[in-house]
């Protein structure tokens, strides 16, 4: 265990202390701190994918969308590759895609957001659109998209001209590399793209690799 964990474990002990904590005396207020431990960490990532977004477009990459869009589903990939490794420690492997499709409808997104996938549609040819009618991580986010933008809401060079309809693309670079990277994790090689032509809805397109 090194100082960072020490540190952690440290103040994991003091909130428990001064709040009285203890599930037998108070399990009341064990949900309570449970449940606010649960909303700030859930703030902390969409803060940390705001800064995430904000560095790479506005400083690292500020002149190269595309390459800042690439950096940012990278990220996503190695995120989702790893909880999908998690959360399927002790299941076995499903044999088909649609299976694995399903995982990330319900148990994966449900650990990501609480909630499954509102909506699955498939045309059982190796492509899947999975629907959140109210993507959490856009809620805070407005974009007045154009009927000829809306479709390439993911094409950085496309956005040029319109910064908001940008912004929002580039923040849905970061799910779609989740969901790629889940899948990989699980045998399956994909293209997974983004359409938010309805908000609050977000549809997430997966193309399975033949």
């Amino acid at each position: 265990m090194n100082k960072h964990t020490d540190r952690f474990t440290d103040k994991k002990k003091r909130l428990h202390r001064d709040s009285g904590l203890n599930s037998d005396q108070n399990p009341g207020r064990s949900r309570q701190v449970a449940i606010m431990v649960r909303e700030v960490s859930e703030s902390c990532l969409e803060t940390l994918l705001t800064e995430i977004v904000s560095s790479y477009c506005n400083g690292f990459y500020a002149n190269k969308p595309e390459l800042a869009a690439r950096r940012i589903e990278a990220i996503g990939f190695q995120v989702g590759h790893q909880l999908s490794e998690r959360y399927t420690m002790d299941r076995p492997r499903f044999t088909d895609h649609l299976d694995a499709i399903k995982f990330i409808c319900k148990d994966f997104w449900s650990e990501l957001f609480k909630k499954q996938i509102d909506n699955l549609k498939t045309n059982h040819r190796g492509t899947f659109v999975l629907q959140d009618n109210r993507f959490r991580w856009l809620a805070h986010m407005s974009v007045d998209l154009s009927a000829e933008a809306s479709g390439s809401i993911q094409d950085p060079s496309a956005m040029a001209d319109n910064k908001e309809a940008q912004a929002t693309g580039m923040h849905l670079y970061f799910p779609c590399g989740i969901i790629r990277g889940a899948l990989s994790n699980l045998g399956i090689q994909c293209a997974v793209s983004a359409d938010i032509s309805n908000l609050p809805a977000c549809s997430f397109v997966v193309r399975i690799k033949a």
